[in-house]
Order: C-alpha cells, then structure tokens, then sequence
C-alpha cells in the first residue's frame, strides 16, 4: 500500500495529524522512527512566520528537507501565503498543507481554518497562491463542511484539484461539530467519489478495526491519525502492519518503553530548552502515564517537577508495568 503524490512516494498509507502544541519537531521524529508514511507540522500561521514570530519556524523545522514531512500552513492573505510557501520551499520543504479545518475559535474568528468552507471563492485564491508560488507538490486537509446545512467538502476538493491540488484529507465532521460526537466516515465518500487525486480520511481513527472501518466506509486512499497517537507514538506503525498483513510490532514495554519516553522528554528539553520544555512534555507524559496507570500521587510528582533531571529519574517508576496490574 501506497500513495503517490507528484513525484513523492508515500509508504504506508497511515500519516500523521497536524496536531496544535503536539506534532511538534521531538514528537514528529519519534512518529516518523516507528515508521509513518507522512507526518505533518503543527499549523503555521502564514504572516507569522514570514515575519518571523518567536516560536513560528520551529513548528515547521522538520518539514526542511524530509522527504515524509509536511509542513501546514494557515492563513486569510493570499500575499502572506504564497510568501510562506516560498519560504518554506526554499529551506527544503518537500510538501505543503493548507489548513482549511482547523475549528478553533481564534482561527475561524481570524478567517482562516475551517472559516474558508463558508467561501469557497476566497478559499481558493489561497490555494491558487500556494500552488503558484512553489514547485513542490501543495496538499489540502480540510472537514466536511462548515455545518449540516452547509457540507460542500466535494465542492471544494474538486476545485482545489483544478487548482493543482495534489491530495485531499477530510476529518469526518463539519467544523460546528469541533471534535463532538463521531467522525462521519461514510460522508467522505462522496469527496472520493467527486476528485481523482488521493483521499485521505481523518477522524477517530485510533486502532486497526476504526482504520478498516474507516477506509471501507469512505473508499479513501489512507488514513490520517491525531489523537488517537498520543501516548502512542508506535500507533502508526502497529496500523500500517496490520492493515498490510504484515508483522504487527508490539508496544514497547519495560525498559524499552522507558528509554523511549526519557529519549522523547530529553529531545524536548534540548529543542525548547530547559523550563518551556519541561512544561510542554508534561502532556506527553500524562499520555504516557495514562497508558502505564501511573498511581495519582506519583502522577502528580512528575506534572509538577522543574527539574529535568528530577524528571528523568521519576519516569522509570512511573511507567512501572505493576501499575497496571494494580489498577
């Protein structure tokens, strides 16, 4: 199973989420090491980083020169996107997003995001910007539609492929729904059906029965998955094995699962430094401790710790696998 987009080769056909102060640089590496066939940035606000923002271009560091890295772009100015996308193009991005899903209040008020389903016009002198701007291939993840009333994922997707779009992922819900109830999978059958480019479907995909499940209903071409990989890294790989037939990896556990952990938390310290970095990975290791069990009390020691050191040797206990017998 693959997926080919432009020149790329995309192998397996289970990606990564963009996923707001998670895919980060440490988490993408981490994701990719287990094996995914595309991991995509955090949003990046287009203005943002043509000015340089404190924090904007690191969201988007490990797009530069990776083959399987996307980096995402957002934005409501034709002018900043195309600046964007020649910015990123030019420090080795091998493919563009544009964010048209994000349902966030702040973006849709911003008009961008998943504002855009309510102007498909505007919409796509976006598109036509990014396109026009780069040589590399310019992907689309959006949703269903802006609400019930108003599901034209088809409408768009077919235009941004006239437009040169080379792949389309669609979370199965429309941005009133935000992450309410469950992803309609079924639906993004119909932006199958309306396009020739690959569909990727999105959207409560967290094992290999919703995995299935999801490709049979929509007829996509892969799977996209955010939250159901946090914690679980190796998620993606797990899927791709099973969905192939081949060989499933077991979770890590014992000292492995520990090595790995304290290797994702160091990766975080060095990339952010010592006091944001600490307080960024403490929702990476709640994830983690929710999987192991962690008692609440030693739990709490680990959330509440400053010192990365310190942290480092509480993680051994924390993810003592006689938690989970004693839970």
């Amino acid at each position: 199973m693959a997926i080919q987009v432009a020149n790329l080769n995309f192998s397996p056909p289970v990606f990564l989420a963009p996923l707001a102060g998670i895919t980060d640089l440490p988490f993408r590496t981490l994701v990719s090491s287990f094996g995914a066939g595309l991991v995509v940035s955090e949003m990046v606000a287009s203005q943002e980083m043509v000015q340089a923002k404190p924090g904007v271009r690191e969201r988007a560091e490990l797009g530069f020169g990776v083959a399987n890295t996307s980096v995402q772009l957002a934005g409501r100015d034709a002018e900043w996107m195309a600046e964007a996308a020649r910015m990123v193009e030019a420090n080795g991005a091998r493919i563009i997003d544009i964010n048209m899903g994000c349902p966030a209040k702040k973006v849709v008020n911003g008009y961008s995001g998943s504002a855009l389903m309510r102007d498909l016009d505007h919409a796509l002198t976006l598109i036509d910007a990014v396109v026009g701007a780069v040589s590399v291939p310019v992907t689309l993840k959006t949703r269903l539609g802006w609400d019930d009333d108003l599901m034209n994922a088809p409408e768009l997707a077919k235009r941004a492929e006239n437009s040169g779009i080379a792949m389309v992922t669609i979370h199965g819900r429309t941005r009133c729904q935000f992450y309410k109830g469950r992803a309609d999978w079924a639906a993004i059958a119909n932006v199958k059906q309306a396009v020739d480019i690959p569909v990727i479907a999105n959207g409560d995909i967290v094992d290999h029965d919703t995995a299935k499940t999801a490709l049979t209903q929509s007829g996509a071409d892969g799977i996209m998955i955010g939250r159901g990989a946090q914690g679980r890294p190796w998620v993606l790989a797990q899927i791709a094995a099973e969905l192939t037939g081949a060989d499933v990896p077991d979770a890590p556990t014992g000292n492995d699962l520990i090595r790995i952990v304290q290797d994702h938390y160091s990766a975080m310290i060095s990339f952010y430094g010592a006091a944001l970095g600490n307080r960024v990975a403490r929702k990476h290791l709640g994830w983690y401790m929710d999987e192991a069990h962690t008692p609440a009390a030693l739990r709490q020691r680990v959330l509440t710790e400053t010192d990365p050191d310190t942290t480092l040797s509480l993680i051994p206990e924390a993810l003592d696998p006689a938690h989970g017998v004693a839970a």
